[in-house]
């Protein structure tokens, strides 16, 4: 089966508190809302100390239009890309050598929050010595998804090239797309929730070369949902100056009602149930989001611990966010033979599934 050899994770240059971004948000939108003290409250509940984003704090407080945000979009996700890509070849914890550009045999690269032709990906391919047949497969706006869905894609690709070796590269500049003009209650949420951050992931096929030094993650199998006629849910709408996010208020109960089947079929297709499962590696949408997990699995609050810590110390990242759950997690050394289950929700409304061996 194929693995999961190595995780990198790489974060911008600028930390913000809680109460930093609070205070920013009030001096946004305190006209518009005779309530915000109670609005607030929202920073509080939602179980986040600080996150890190690409611009100074004061940045966020000024206008910009699409263009400058792209700009910066661009400009951040190759420079970090690159710095992901080298520490996830150079990986010392989990690979027994550095693994040479060369032997990747294609790359995925997922985002939401910008937009590049070339992709990403083509322009980190111009800084780092990868072969000029390195397949490229830039996939966008699958959003919180897309970090696990990107795993689920390469394994996918491994199974059919089993000597592959693959790189999932996820980046997401959240705070580029903030819009302080934007006085909807999806922004005020996101506000409060949103960050920013890159991840890269090396999956090996079954006849890599590549060998490990500890115990990594197999993928024994994935599965992905969409649910019929919900666009509405998460995702962004696009205008003049730039992206802006929409979040529906009913997530926590959609999880609560739509994961748990889907989770159940999926294990019972590969002949477990949830008390197989040993870790469960969650994308931590936020505070609520966790909870739902929990009350949807039927799962003990303590298989979220990372999760939370996570989101804790970093916001929800979208797409890279799950991989820096996965790295906590390999890091912590699991024993041979036990199961893992990834999960991670997102537009569409959609969710994507990876059952874990470690060995």
């Amino acid at each position: 089966m194929p693995k999961i050899v190595s995780v990198s994770t790489v974060l911008p240059p600028h930390e913000v508190k809680q109460e930093q971004a609070v205070e920013l948000t009030r001096s946004l939108f305190s006209r518009k809302f005779k309530d915000i003290e109670r609005l607030l409250k929202v920073f509080q509940n939602g179980d986040i100390e600080k996150r890190d984003v690409c611009m100074p704090l004061e940045w966020y407080g000024k206008s910009h239009d699409f263009e400058e945000r792209n700009d910066l979009y661009i400009q951040h996700a190759v420079h970090l890309g690159v710095e992901a890509v080298k520490a996830c070849l150079q990986n010392s914890r989990t690979l027994s050598r550095t693994v040479d550009p060369s032997e990747i045999d294609a790359i995925f690269f997922i985002s939401s929050t910008g937009i590049a032709t070339p992709s990403i990906e083509a322009r980190i391919m111009n800084l780092v010595p990868f072969r000029d047949d390195t397949r490229r497969i830039p996939i966008w706006g699958l959003g919180c998804a897309g970090g696990a869905a990107g795993i689920s894609r390469a394994y996918e690709y491994c199974k059919a090239f089993p000597k592959s070796n693959v790189l999932v590269l996820s980046i997401e500049f959240c705070s580029l797309t903030f819009q302080k003009d934007d006085y909807s209650k999806s922004n005020l949420v996101g506000v409060s929730l949103f960050s920013d951050g890159v991840a890269c992931a090396l999956i090996s096929g079954e006849q890599s070369e590549i060998a490990v030094t500890t115990s990594v993650p197999s993928i024994i199998g994935t599965s992905s949902k969409l649910m019929p006629d919900s666009e509405d849910v998460m995702g962004w709408d696009i205008k003049n100056n730039g992206l802006y996010v929409v979040f529906s208020k009913s997530i926590p109960s959609i999880i609560t009602n739509w994961l748990g089947p889907f989770v159940h079929e999926f294990l019972s297709s590969n002949n477990l149930s949830k008390d197989d499962i040993t870790h469960f590696i969650a994308h931590p949408g936020g505070k609520k989001v966790l909870t739902a997990y929990e009350a949807a699995l039927e799962f003990d609050s303590s298989k979220t611990n990372i999760s939370r810590d996570v989101l804790r110390n970093h916001g929800n990242m979208s797409s890279p966010t799950i991989l820096f759950v996965l790295k906590r997690f390999i890091e912590s050394s699991p024993e041979p033979g036990e199961y893992g289950l990834m999960a991670a929700l997102g537009p569409g409304f959609c969710g994507e599934l990876l059952l874990l061996k470690w060995n």
